[in-house]
């Protein structure tokens, strides 16, 4: 124990150090918390290039930091919670930041590697901190756990009175225990608020500082819990859609051609009324034009007429020019008296059909 906390002594560089090599470990962790409050602060779109750089920097530095702390053998079982040195506190949140920044990374193709990877992370800083006993929570289950239950659990159907009764109470449990993280997590935040002041003022003492790191592990460990509760929604819904690892292909099956049918109730009728559609053509456009042409039947040539007809009416249009050029007396007397007789009767006058 005393060799451990020789160790992590010698890590952290005090005012009489001031001369010595930077600290490196802390180094990073700063870095790593640092990178993540910018990301969770920045107004820049998440997925943007600059914003995922920056992303993958700081999980960079806090892996590292990790893999330097599990060599020292920071943390132990066999350990108190009150005899971890103050500047130690501050590495517990590790595997939360590594989450919290996990979760920010928005490859599609990766997405449910990503939030499986960050879902870890949270769980491995809540059994941290359930071995410390930093604050009394319900530790939720591992994936793994979690997985073989799905796929043991059985196919067995229950009646609808006791499905609905069992909801109920799991509804009103899960209810109960949300408020009253919530009543935590807003008593934490406030006396978080009053003790970062001291603590950026560079005035706090020990105790002051001590319960900085505590408030914030308490902090995290409320966000933890409402991430491992949407990532394990958002997992179920990845999970229906069958999402895979690499970039989505669609593929048509090939369809044979379509043959062409008759929309017909028998042959019979195929036979009368035809295909079921236009017939095809005879002839073309020009060549219906001149056979209509031969028969004198286009609309700028009028009705035909038999050549017995044309002929008789042209000889009467003559034999009448001829009389009035001739002053026949009977033409011109039959001319008058229909003249006279139009003046005196009106247009239509005899017309029993029309009532004129």
């Amino acid at each position: 124990m005393e060799g451990k906390m020789a160790d992590s002594g010698s890590i952290h560089q005090t005012d009489e150090d001031s001369d010595a090599k930077p600290n490196k470990l802390s180094d990073l962790l700063n870095r790593g918390w640092q990178i993540f409050e910018e990301v969770d602060t920045t107004n820049e779109p998440i997925g943007s290039n600059h914003i995922q750089v920056k992303i993958k920097r700081g999980i960079t530095a806090l892996e590292d930091v990790t893999r330097m702390v599990a060599e020292l053998q920071l943390f132990s079982r066999n350990e108190l919670l009150e005899e971890m040195a103050t500047a130690d506190l501050r590495y517990l949140l590790l595997p939360a930041l590594l989450g919290g920044l996990t979760l920010r990374l928005t490859d599609r193709d990766r997405r449910a590697l990503t939030v499986t990877a960050a879902r870890e992370h949270f769980h491995a800083f809540l059994r941290r901190c359930k071995e410390y006993h930093v604050s009394d929570f319900k530790l939720p289950k591992a994936q793994l756990e979690t997985d073989e239950e799905s796929r043991c659990a059985p196919s067995t159907t229950k009646s609808p009175a006791s499905t609905n009764s069992s909801d109920l109470v799991a509804m009103a449990v899960q209810r109960q225990a949300k408020i009253e993280r919530y009543r935590q997590k807003k008593m934490t935040e406030d006396r978080l608020v009053e003790v970062k002041k001291a603590v950026d003022s560079a005035m706090a003492d020990e105790e002051v500082v001590r319960d900085f790191y505590l408030l914030t592990v308490k902090k995290w460990i409320n966000i933890a819990l409402e991430e491992i509760e949407s990532i394990d929604l958002e997992l179920e819904i990845l999970k229906r859609m069958d999402l895979p690892s690499g970039p989505r292909q669609f593929k048509h099956p090939q369809r044979p051609p379509m043959k062409p049918f008759v929309l017909t109730k028998d042959a019979v009728q195929a036979r009368v009324f035809g295909a079921g559609y236009p017939s095809l053509p005879t002839m073309s456009v020009d060549e219906w034009y001149e056979e209509h042409q031969k028969r004198g039947i286009l609309p700028d040539q009028g009705l035909p007429q038999r050549e017995e007809e044309v002929e008789g009416k042209d000889h009467e249009d003559e034999m009448k020019e001829k009389q009035v050029e001739e002053d026949d007396e009977e033409a011109l007397a039959k001319a008058r008296n229909w003249d006279d007789w139009r003046d005196s009767h009106r247009r239509g006058y005899g017309n029993r059909k029309n009532m004129g």
